[in-house]
């Protein structure tokens, strides 16, 4: 699994940060995305490898300005994936 860390300046209120959530819900296939408008961050957690080139794209779409991407591959820790683990 793959965590990204999205460093997004121009988010203001709830609705920006639904909007963002949304806008990556849409263009990507993710386990989980959530954001916070007073740190400036969105988190997405995938299963795969996103293209950062079309993260940029997503976001600059929305008006919203990406400053960095973070990536780091993570373990799976859930209790089902540890059931099923191969």
């Amino acid at each position: 699994m793959y965590k990204y860390s999205l460093e997004i300046h121009g988010m203001k209120c709830g609705m920006c940060e639904s909007h963002i959530n949304d806008c990556i819900r849409r263009n990507f296939n993710v386990k989980k995305v959530t954001s916070n408008r007073f740190r400036n961050l969105t988190t997405i957690t995938s299963k795969n490898e996103l293209d950062q080139e079309e993260i940029k794209k997503v976001i600059d779409n929305t008006g919203y300005i990406l400053k960095k991407i973070d990536v780091e591959e993570v373990e799976n820790k859930s209790f089902f994936a540890r059931l099923f683990k191969k």
